[in-house]
């Protein structure tokens, strides 16, 4: 890899997710053990029970799986790192994510029936929105790609496993972290480093009887984990409500490093917000995909915005648009899109998101002169 890559002096690089993930691992793994590499794959996987799509029970063990790898990469390099140079480093586990595959005992530290059924399945009173409704019609018809990325409908059976499977993902990642903030500590810089938990995106895991993710925009998919330790903060605040945007961490970073953002940034640093100021009173979500919306031709485009209420989505081509108040209905099951009584609430929300629109469209190149 050349470096400097993306600003990073020293890269170790996945490429996928499971236990085929490429990259460096491959080279990790032909150097621990040579014939590992006949244990990759569904092909090779071992025997299970699990009917939801995308799981396999891989027959690498925890210790050569690739969150390993990535958890013992960091710690040499915390290990071997200059003690009196400043740092960033950044540790990004291609887990939780499907295939549904945690390896050894992770495998089955979970059992689906630990896991209430989602509470879609058990609601009479929900109209699924169009959206929904077309991608359930496809897994009915057969249609639905079991074996893609995108969102498909799933039983309350499958809920319960993909969740059970998930969470065995996430116990084995918890685990390569705990080791990495062992390696911190030993380098005598725990008490000097902030340290950042996040994520890209959610799973429906069931929520709405969907699994993956999609056009969708439910909390289950936009809202993720952000945690930020700092031991020198003089706040010990333990959990805000303020709103932010993934595109906020860096500016948040930037700011308590002390180093001026780039001229025009739309960021916005957190830390006003971990002592208990406003940040932000929407966030403004973009989803554009060529592929089509199921039911459509139309390609995959849907524009949210969220306040500290309300959640509007608009979808390009279709007449598709939903509205729900998150106070009143956390699950998002009632969408007020057509509801006169809210005709007001969608007015508003819509003129933000245009006005939001307005503000982050693309304005470069810029003419150098004008005419």
């Amino acid at each position: 890899m050349k470096t400097p890559f993306y600003g990073f002096d020293d890269v170790t690089l996945v490429r996928a997710h499971g236990d085929e993930p490429g990259g460096d691992y491959d080279r990790w793994l032909e150097r621990r053990d040579p014939k590992a590499k006949a244990l990759l794959g569904p092909k090779n996987s071992l025997p299970h029970s699990y009917t939801v799509p995308q799981a396999y029970r891989t027959a690498i063990p925890e210790e050569l799986y690739a969150t390993a790898f990535l958890g013992d990469s960091a710690c040499t390099w915390l290990d071997n790192a200059d003690p009196d140079a400043p740092f960033f480093l950044m540790v990004s586990f291609p887990d939780p994510h499907h295939p549904f595959n945690p390896p050894g005992k992770y495998w089955d530290m979970y059992k689906p029936e630990q896991f209430a059924v989602p509470e879609a399945f058990s609601r009479n009173d929900w109209t699924p929105p169009a959206l929904v409704r077309n991608i359930m019609t496809d897994r009915e018809s057969g249609k639905a790609n079991l074996t893609g990325m995108n969102t498909i409908a799933v039983s309350a059976r499958e809920a319960q496993e993909a969740r059970a499977l998930t969470c065995g993902m996430i116990a084995c990642i918890d685990d390569a972290i705990g080791k990495v903030l062992a390696a911190l500590e030993r380098s005598g810089r725990g008490g000097e480093t902030v340290t950042i938990f996040t994520s890209d995106h959610g799973d429906h895991l069931g929520d709405h009887r969907l699994m993956l993710k999609g056009a969708e925009q439910y909390q289950s998919i936009v809202r993720v984990p952000f945690i930020w330790a700092d031991p020198q903060a003089e706040t010990r605040l333990q959990r805000t409500d303020a709103l932010a945007s993934t595109m906020d961490i860096s500016a948040t970073v930037l700011d308590r490093a002390r180093i001026e953002p780039a001229s025009g940034m739309q960021a916005k640093s957190l830390l006003p917000a971990f002592d208990g100021q406003t940040v932000r009173d929407s966030v403004f979500i973009q989803y554009d995909h060529q592929a089509s919306n199921p039911g459509t031709h139309e390609p995959a485009r849907v524009h949210t915005l969220v306040d500290g209420r309300y959640r509007l989505s608009v979808f390009h081509g279709t007449g598709w648009g939903e509205l729900y108040d998150l106070q009143s209905d956390p699950g998002e099951f009632d969408n007020l899109w057509d509801d006169p009584k809210h005709a007001g609430v969608r007015a508003r929300m819509t003129e933000r998101l245009l006005l939001t629109e307005i503000e982050h469209v693309d304005r470069v190149p810029l003419p150098t002169r004008r005419a």
